[in-house]
């Protein structure tokens, strides 16, 4: 009989079009060898072009889900994506409260297409619950200004944000710079716990293809992290398989088409 892989649970919303959510995250997992389990938080109609219309689960339902796999299956690590209200925030906030596995919080906002994916009124409860219960924190430059206030233009702006992040409680913050207009020719990820600092850095591809890499890069560090790797080493792996994923991005549809998960059985 075959050992079980290590284990590795999204709590995530469904985006139909495959390119982000849990669809993203189960394909992340697959490629890097965890097995992937999921809890559906919401239901998203949504293609290359846009999120079309949202449905969020009952927190009862999203309850159950989480209970049934982790108490029968287990987990070595989750990754909590679109939670789009404060009701749902407050409820994974008290589920990972009670799991002793890592958790990277993605505090998803908005769509690659500019859709708000978490009420104006739940950002609170993401401050003061969710974050807490972090390992690593993924914001990007628009959440980081959600959350903090601050708008991010370089990279003394992104070790202001991280501070600001930290004081909510994660152990360490992942500041993702892709957005960053000052640095045009690369993308620039700031990794810290407040003690350590490490500057991730990448060639940016010219490729819009880039729907779900919010999504890839929080799972693939929680993969790295239900495999038994360190933070820095996590993030640094994750960082590498999603600048690959990007550079391997393909149309599909009418609009921004999603990285290539299985890139590397491509190459």
């Amino acid at each position: 009989m075959t050992a079980a892989p290590p284990l590795c649970l999204t709590v995530a919303g469904s985006d139909s079009g495959g390119g982000a959510g849990i669809q993203a995250d189960l394909k992340t997992m697959l490629a890097l060898g965890v097995h992937g389990m999921s809890v559906v938080t919401a239901v998203t109609a949504q293609n290359s072009l846009g999120v079309k219309g949202a449905w969020e689960l009952p927190a009862e339902a999203v309850r159950a889900q989480y209970r049934a796999v982790v108490d029968d299956i287990g987990v070595g690590a989750v990754k909590t994506g679109m939670l789009s209200g404060a009701v749902l925030v407050e409820t994974v906030a008290e589920l990972l409260a009670g799991t002793a596995a890592p958790a990277v919080v993605d505090p998803v906002g908005v769509s690659k297409h500019g859709d708000a994916l978490l009420a104006p009124s739940a950002l609170e409860a993401v401050r003061k619950e969710l974050l807490p219960r972090a390992t690593v924190a993924t914001p990007n430059l628009d959440e980081v200004e959600q959350l903090t206030g601050i708008a991010v233009t370089s990279e003394d702006d992104m070790r202001r944000a991280a501070d600001a992040v930290l004081g909510y409680g994660p152990r360490w913050a992942l500041i993702k710079g892709g957005h960053l207009a000052a640095h045009a020719g690369e993308a620039v990820d700031l990794l810290t716990d407040g003690a350590e600092e490490f500057w991730l850095r990448a060639p940016r591809h010219d490729n819009r293809h880039t729907h779900g890499t919010g999504c890839t890069l929080a799972s693939a560090i929680a993969a790295g992290l239900a495999k038994g790797l360190e933070v820095p080493a996590a993030v640094t792996g994750a960082k590498e398989y999603v600048t690959g994923a990007i550079a391997a991005g393909f149309s599909l549809g009418g609009g921004i088409g999603p990285v290539d998960h299985a890139w590397r059985w491509h190459r």
